[in-house]
């Protein structure tokens, strides 16, 4: 079993993945390819899917309704052909296997997005491209993901790091009790990855929240709390929480989901970094234990997953 030192925090994550892509650019992926495509993905990789395809033609599914979707819903696009099923799964294993199973079944053509060339669903998916990683902690799943968003977005990452290195961080960051984010409207699919974060590294321990601005507007911060610090994206924050506690943060225009996920997701980590160490202190008995019996498996999950 891996040591405690071997656990980085997210924000050192994010830094060791940017700097891999940019020594390590991803392959390219044209997303017009694919034809009026069931697009399946759990967890984070679900919400990566909704970028990718984001203004496309695509029914986005996950493990809880990929089935009844696909049994409900006409299998043919408009000129009679059978559409795609792209399914993303960093590991290529657990939910992936059945799903690729499932379409190959009612003979769709099916395409895996996964960093393991030799998993299970790769073995059996008609096709299969695969994303280089790093070594990263169980669930961060921040290269895997990143690299699949830069195959469509191609943004320059350097910039990206740069942009990252060079934020100013409110004095009294680290004595918040919760922390909000709002992002621009187009960047919407970022507010549930983040969600999946506050899950994953700090669950009910810690408040933190995820809006569009057009969601934010929907009465999110009737209650302002001076104990939260509201973290805006693009424009400037006029409404949303108390105005002696936001922090803006303006960033390029070629700025794109990549970008995004990058500044939010190292943010996540210096809440991390100055708050107990929740995740580093359950990491081992989730993947020794009960994240491997959900699944019915006695085998663990690995807490530093390899890099591919």
């Amino acid at each position: 079993m891996e040591n405690d030192s071997q656990i980085v925090t997210l924000d050192e994550n994010v830094l060791r993945t940017l700097d891999f892509f940019i020594e390590n650019p991803p392959p390219s992926i044209d997303i017009k390819q694919f034809k009026s495509p069931f697009v399946v993905g759990s967890g984070n990789a679900f919400n990566t899917g909704a970028i990718l395809f984001s203004g496309k033609d695509a029914v986005l599914t996950d493990e809880s309704n990929f089935k009844s979707i696909l049994k409900s819903s006409n299998i043919h696009t408009s000129n009679r052909e059978l559409r795609d099923v792209v399914i993303i799964s960093a590991s290529g294993e657990k939910d992936s296997v059945w799903e690729v199973e499932l379409a190959k079944k009612y003979g769709l053509f099916t395409t895996l997005l996964t960093t393991r060339a030799e998993s299970e669903a790769a073995k059996i998916a008609d096709k299969t491209i695969v994303f280089k990683s790093i070594d990263e902690p169980y669930t961060y799943n921040t290269s895997t993901y990143m690299g699949m968003i830069l195959a469509v977005t191609h943004e320059e990452v350097i910039k990206i790091k740069e942009f990252i290195l060079g934020l100013k961080f409110p004095d009294n960051f680290a004595k918040y009790v919760g922390y909000s984010f709002v992002v621009p409207d187009k960047f919407m699919q970022i507010c549930p990855m983040l969600e999946i974060k506050r899950d994953e590294l700090f669950g009910s321990y810690l408040s933190l929240r995820a809006f569009s601005q057009g969601h934010a507007r929907h009465a999110k911060y009737v209650n302002r709390n001076p104990q939260e610090l509201v973290i805006t994206l693009g424009e400037k924050n006029q409404f949303f929480g108390d105005p002696k506690h936001r922090w803006d943060i303006s960033f390029s225009d070629d700025f794109n989901f990549a970008a995004i996920m990058a500044i939010t997701y190292y943010i996540v980590g210096k809440i991390q970094t100055a708050k107990p160490p929740y995740y580093m202190e359950n990491i081992k008995r989730y993947v020794s234990e009960d994240g491997p019996a959900a699944y019915g498996q006695t085998k663990a999950f690995e807490v530093i997953v390899p890099k591919s």
